[in-house]
């Protein structure tokens, strides 16, 4: 197994429209060097959004940082998840101010030459290599997804309709979580977490053009909110990437 080596950035943003951020993100490395890297957004409200994906950023990057090395990858994501989802829905039931938290989430755990992903809602995972180009990785779990996959609407009328927000799936308003959990080949892509913040705002091929830079990590997330904002900031921004080095 190759052991990868790289640079990685986490950056979130208020955009241009919303009064507060409730997007959450980080991006960290263990002793043995791991990856994690994962992305929030809260909803419900400036306090409960707040709440919901800081704990579940919180459940997850500890658990991590605990530990010198993962042994079972995907037991080890849905663990931490679900985790977090018991303390949000647990605080939502015992106290009012936070009824209807809850927070997207996708976290991606980079070991040796397998890429871990679970996700719940609507924040994404995108692979990048110049060679290979950009591929999303996670399916949305909203209901214009679901009208998409059903044949009841084409893919390009996803981006404007008027239900485009609209989640089917989030962490923290049920009593048990319910996840997407995959795992991949990994052969020193690029990958990049985002919140809807950044891909309402700016098309693949925008997000594309940036990755393919040669700036550091953390210029291209900056420049990415950038130009994310640029082009209107309509929502809040999360970000977390990472990028192999190569030989």
């Amino acid at each position: 197994m190759k052991h990868y080596r790289g640079q990685y950035a986490a950056k979130t943003d208020r955009g241009k429209i919303r009064l507060s951020n409730e997007d959450q993100s980080a991006a960290l490395t263990n002793e043995r060097g791991d990856v994690l890297l994962v992305v929030c957004d809260g909803m419900g409200g400036q306090k409960k959004g707040d709440y919901a994906s800081k704990a579940a950023i919180k459940s997850v990057t500890e658990a991590f940082s605990s530990r010198s090395r993962i042994l079972f990858p995907r037991r080890f994501l849905n663990r931490e998840i679900k985790k977090a989802n018991r303390e949000i829905f647990a605080r939502s039931e015992s106290n009012s101010t936070y009824s209807g938290t809850g927070t997207t989430i996708v976290a991606a755990l980079l070991i040796d030459d397998k890429l871990y992903l679970a996700n719940i809602g609507d924040s994404r995972c995108y692979v990048y290599s110049k060679l290979g180009g950009m591929k999303c990785m996670t399916h949305d779990q909203t209901y214009v997804d679901y009208l998409e996959r059903t044949g009841k609407i084409e893919k390009e009328e996803k981006r404007v309709h008027p239900d485009r927000h609209v989640l089917m799936n989030a962490l923290g308003i049920y009593p048990s979580a319910s996840m997407d959990v995959a795992v991949h080949s990994y052969h020193g892509e690029s990958i990049l977490l985002c919140s809807d913040g950044l891909y309402n705002n700016l098309s693949e091929t925008e997000i594309r053009a940036i990755l393919g830079t040669d700036e550091r990590a953390d210029e291209k997330v900056m420049n990415l909110i950038a130009d994310a904002n640029a082009a209107g900031g309509s929502d809040n921004i999360g970000i977390a990437y990472w990028e192999a080095f190569h030989d």
